[in-house]
């Protein structure tokens, strides 16, 4: 097995496409509206990875965040809120918005799980600043880092609920970037002590089963190299200050502020300097063939550490409970009373 999540092309695995994953065996795969239907041949995609994994809890991901980033929608899934919505509804009503998170992130991984999909790149822990690239926007809780954390908190017990492992990101925070780093490097120049605040959601759910690092240049701690390619980044903040010890995936390699880095300009590069900086899993999203050969090529084996954190984070969730409709209209209710 290779520590590398793959996208796929289309709605169904290629010929060569297979062949590649089981020469390579990558730990995981992630879904995105290219590889999106209908229900039966959602269902039929991820029976047919976990078949060719010969894994029933190979990792299958998915961004179902709400609102505008969500790769399941109508006439087949319903739509659902973005997360400000909670954060609008907590600073009324904090009680009643965190039961109305719980069960919205409930229903999701209900609706996952109905799918095969078992991981859902939710909550997103980044605490809106002034400046904030809409890129993040309103799908950011707000600006009270414990009211993110509360609703993180939340979101991650209603996913666990509803039979999905839970993703915070992006590690460790995402809320002063500037820029769009599909696009560019954003470059924070906050101070450490500036940055504490970015922390606080995140070492409030450092035991959640996975996360995502952030691929923003953090002056403070690394003048150098962005958190997904940092060394000292993933060490001392997210593995030590942060105390985050379970899956650590990379933000994707193909967001063009990996390429704006030192050995950014193959996927290959990219893909050995997320691992060797510490994260336990590259992940690649674009369904490129040739781009994940040349990751495939490019990775060692996993590292037992790597595998036992994966192992236990798809340990994590339990049975789904309950159904999407009844979920979402005990959130809608909650909402109106907020």
């Amino acid at each position: 097995m290779i520590p590398a999540f793959f996208g796929l092309a289309g709605t169904h695995i290629t010929d060569d496409e297979r062949a590649l994953f089981r020469a390579c065996d990558p730990a995981g795969y992630i879904l995105f509206k290219r590889n999106i239907d209908t229900p039966d041949q959602v269902r039929a995609l991820t029976d047919s990875l976990r078949a060719l994994s010969g894994n029933a809890q190979v990792p299958i991901l998915i961004d179902q965040e709400g609102g505008r980033v969500a790769r399941l929608r109508p006439p087949h899934w319903p739509e659902f809120p973005p997360p400000a919505m909670f954060g609008e509804a907590f600073a009324k009503a904090p009680l009643t918005a965190m039961a109305a998170a719980r069960a919205n992130a409930q229903a999701l991984g209900v609706m996952l799980a109905e799918l095969g999909v078992n991981v859902d790149c939710l909550p997103l822990l980044d605490v809106k600043a002034e400046g904030m690239h809409e890129v993040i926007g309103d799908r950011s809780y707000g600006t009270d880092p414990a009211m993110v954390a509360s609703l993180g908190r939340a979101t991650l017990d209603g996913l666990k609920l509803g039979g999905c492992v839970g993703v915070v990101k992006h590690i460790p925070g995402h809320g002063r970037g500037t820029l769009d780093s599909h696009l560019a490097l954003p470059t924070v120049t906050a101070s450490a002590e500036e940055l504490e605040t970015d922390l606080i959601p995140f070492r409030r759910l450092a035991d959640a089963p996975m996360a995502m690092t952030a691929h923003i240049l953090y002056t403070a701690w690394d003048e150098t190299f962005c958190a997904s390619l940092s060394p000292t980044i993933i060490r001392d903040i997210i593995r030590g200050s942060i105390g985050f010890d379970n899956l650590l995936m990379s933000d994707d390699l193909g967001m063009q502020a990996l390429g704006l880095q030192p050995g950014g300009n193959t996927m290959g590069g990219r893909a050995t300097g997320v691992i060797e900086a510490g994260c336990d899993i590259a992940l690649h999203c674009s369904g490129d063939f040739a781009e994940m050969r040349e990751v495939a090529d490019a990775l060692g084996p996993i590292s037992a550490t790597a595998a036992e954190r994966l192992a236990r984070a798809m340990a994590w969730p339990v049975a789904p409970a309950g159904t999407v409709t009844k979920l979402a209209e005990r959130r809608d209710a909650l909402l109106a009373a907020a």
